[in-house]
């Protein structure tokens, strides 16, 4: 047990001689170093997980876990221990105000790939949902490149089966006609296959292969039309359907399911706080604490310190003006023997 309060008061920052001095503090600066130990153990695991999902790589991501947990150890540890009490609680807020944004930025960042985590199911429903959109959106792209050509097409089409219908009607009408003129039964009532059946027949006959022409002409639309078809279908099957399933992806998913769903919301709120007073814990604990013995003898050390140098400044500035003085003084001695002699 006394080990690891020993591991906590160095994760901590405390000057460890100069707190012995000083008992009563060291549970107090145990605690903050346990704070801190485990922000930074927080830290190593929100690291490592968010390269495991970008790169899939075991090893890359232990060691970027230590490094980046070190790190984030370090700063807290830094930040902790710079911190001084003083007398007025206001001054120290304002001096500890950029440490606090620092924390809260720091707790951020842990917190994005922890909170991934904890929706990972919900999350992996969400990128689903994503990737149909995402395809979708990709064979509309691909529709629209032939869209314009196809509708053309189609409004030709249209025209020309209402001209293939008139064209049909009247070819029948002038086949009627010629068909009563050789039977007697119209036109001049004399069955026979005379000059005027001949003009009729003629007619109907003309009126067949403008018929004609224009079913050829349709056709050929309509083999235009496929081979647009064809082109789009082709398109669309050479599409990568790939799966979206990396951190950016995973981010976007989560930023989705925040703005539609208030229970993930407010729990991604939760989440998001609960680290930031975590990694805020040790700056306000320093805040909050009385001033203690420790941070007397700290004050102390220092002013002695400061003391001392000033003192040292102060004798190598004296130091320096008597060499000045003596050697000004040989400077004049040596002028008037030269100009004695």
């Amino acid at each position: 047990m006394l080990r690891i309060r020993q591991f906590f008061l160095i994760c901590s920052g405390a000057h460890l001689p100069m707190l012995r001095r000083a008992p009563a503090e060291m549970n107090k600066y145990a605690g903050i170093g346990a704070t801190i130990f485990f922000t930074g153990l927080l830290a190593a695991l929100s690291g490592g997980y968010a390269l495991w999902t970008v790169f899939q790589e075991p090893w890359a991501a232990v060691l970027f876990a230590i490094v980046w947990g070190l790190m984030i150890f370090n700063l807290d540890r830094y930040i902790v221990s710079s911190m001084r009490k003083r007398d007025r609680f206001g001054q120290e807020l304002w001096i500890a105000l950029p440490r606090v944004v620092l924390a809260v930025l720091i707790a951020i960042v842990i917190s994005k790939p922890l909170e991934l985590r904890v929706f990972d199911k919900e999350i992996r429903a969400e990128l689903v949902i994503m990737e149909q959109q995402k395809f979708r959106a990709q064979e509309e792209k691909v529709g629209e490149r032939y869209a314009a050509r196809s509708q053309e097409i189609k409004s030709r089409l249209q025209i020309l089966q209402e001209e293939i219908r008139l064209q049909a009607a009247r070819r029948d009408t002038l086949m009627l006609l010629a068909q009563q003129e050789a039977d007697g039964t119209g036109g001049s009532r004399i069955r026979n296959l005379g000059p005027i059946y001949k003009a009729k027949k003629a007619d109907a006959d003309s009126a067949g292969v403008a018929l004609e022409a224009l079913q050829q002409r349709y056709a050929l639309l309509n083999r235009e039309l496929a081979q647009v078809d064809s082109s789009v279908t082709s398109g669309i099957n050479q599409l990568e359907r790939g799966s979206l399933d990396g951190f950016a992806s995973r981010l976007d998913a989560l930023g989705t399911l925040t703005r539609n769903s208030t229970p993930i919301r407010w729990a991604n709120w939760f989440i998001m706080l609960l680290f930031i007073a975590i990694e805020t814990a040790p700056v306000f604990v320093k805040l909050i604490s009385p001033r203690g013995p420790y941070d007397d003898l700290l004050e102390q050390h220092e002013y002695s310190f400061t003391m001392f140098r000033k003192e040292r400044k102060a004798m190598l500035g004296m130091d320096t003006e008597e060499r000045i003085a003596k050697r000004k003084a040989e400077s004049e001695q040596s002028v008037k023997q030269t100009a004695f002699t």
